[in-house]
């Protein structure tokens, strides 16, 4: 099966920039009620995953230099970015996928030039697997 059935494309996900500030990160994590969000770069390549736990990190380790309240004066290029979420190829096979999924809550898709294109959820992976374990698979009796 084709992973673009999966996809959530670019355009109805939430993602920010290297040059977005904390606070607008965090304010788009909080509204949207994700952990983690895309970084696009301003060439459309994806660049990483931001987590609040790298957000949060950053603040604690900066000696109470950045808090909630000068948030905007600190930009996310700035941030160490402790997870490594790989994205796949949009021509990658659903193995591909469901080994990223396994480790990842989305899987960033990127097409031959690594430029973002969307994602796929985990939970739209578990529920396609759902459908092979769900199947009657009881023996018929003669």
């Amino acid at each position: 099966m084709n992973i673009a059935f999966f996809l959530l494309p670019k355009n109805d996900v939430v993602a920010v920039t290297l040059d977005s500030t904390l606070r607008q990160t965090l304010e788009r994590m909080e509204y949207h009620r994700f952990t983690a969000i895309p970084v696009i770069g301003k060439d459309g390549v994806y660049v990483a995953t931001v987590t609040e736990g790298d957000l949060l990190w950053y603040m604690k380790n900066s000696g109470g230099r950045v808090t909630f309240e000068n948030a905007s004066k600190f930009l996310l290029k700035d941030v160490p970015l402790k997870m490594n979420i790989k994205p796949v190829s949009i021509d990658a096979d659903m193995e591909d996928l469901i080994s990223l999924a396994k480790v990842q809550n989305f899987v960033p898709v990127v097409d031959d030039m690594g430029r973002f294109i969307g994602i796929v959820r985990r939970s739209q992976i578990i529920e396609y697997c759902e459908r092979f374990v769900t199947r009657d698979v009881s023996v018929p009796k003669n």
